[in-house]
């Protein structure tokens, strides 16, 4: 079997590729994860995307349920690590009906070498059976929202780093660092900073139709996102953010 894990940018069409489109029209199978009702939102993106490039062959799209981490393993890692091992599981299932199907394709969110666990996963494919596993890079949400904003990601001849929220809340700002991207923030980790010197932009949805963008010193410009974000959610039952964080230092140059 070929799986091709086709990096699909934030959800909005323009962010196709000519390659993406190659390879979703190429796909006997596309998987389609289904994270339930409050999320509905994401497979029928996936949906909608898969019919702008193939029309609507409903024959080819193949949804899964999305298992959920088990809040009961109290380390994080671990964790994390059943919970792949179900999507596999569900990635297997879904297409046990389709043995003598040879092209099967999976729309990822953004780029699947970016804070995503798709390849880790697909690995756990590759020792079930025999696979040939192909990678198409997506846009990410750090080149939408440094386009968003019309902003450079990095400072004039200075490094910047990615990184988590969760890292961001357990370790502080990593020393040597002026600028980061915090990525899969459930939990607004900004607010447990020091907002002295250090400019935030932010945006969720973004490149999606309903994006939401703020920026400011964070002093100001973090309580409204706080609220911003959480009115987001409760209005469409899910949020994808992602920010920029900017500390001033000594002969840095403008962004």
């Amino acid at each position: 079997m070929e799986l091709t894990l086709v990096g699909i940018g934030t959800g909005n069409p323009g962010h196709l590729t000519l390659q993406a489109v190659e390879a979703i029209r190429a796909a006997d199978i596309l998987l389609i994860p289904d994270k339930g009702e409050d999320k509905q939102e994401l497979a029928d993106l996936r949906r909608s995307i898969a019919a702008g490039c193939v029309g609507k062959d409903d024959a080819r799209l193949v949804t899964f349920p999305m298992p959920g981490r088990d809040p009961g393993v109290p380390d994080y890692k671990r964790r994390v690590q059943l919970w792949h091992d179900a999507i596999a599981q569900a990635w297997l299932d879904a297409l046990a009906p389709f043995a003598g199907v040879r092209k099967v394709a999976l729309l990822v969110w953004g780029d699947p070498a970016l804070f995503d666990s798709t390849l880790r996963i697909a690995e756990r494919i590759a020792k079930a059976r025999p696979l040939d596993l192909k990678v198409v890079p997506g846009l990410t949400s750090l080149q939408v929202l440094a386009a968003s904003h019309a902003i450079p990601l990095n400072r004039l001849a200075q490094p910047f780093l990615v990184t988590t929220g969760r890292h961001l809340r357990t370790h502080g700002w990593p020393a040597g660092i002026d600028t980061l991207v915090v990525m899969l923030d459930g939990e607004s980790s900004f607010s447990t900073l020091d907002p002295a010197g250090i400019s935030i932009w932010w945006g969720a949805y973004v490149g999606m139709e309903g994006e939401i963008l703020d920026h400011g010193p964070l002093s100001e410009a973090g309580p409204r996102i706080t609220r911003a974000r959480a009115e987001a959610r409760a209005r469409r039952g899910w949020i994808m953010d992602i920010y920029l964080l900017r500390r001033e230092g000594s002969g840095a140059s403008a962004p």
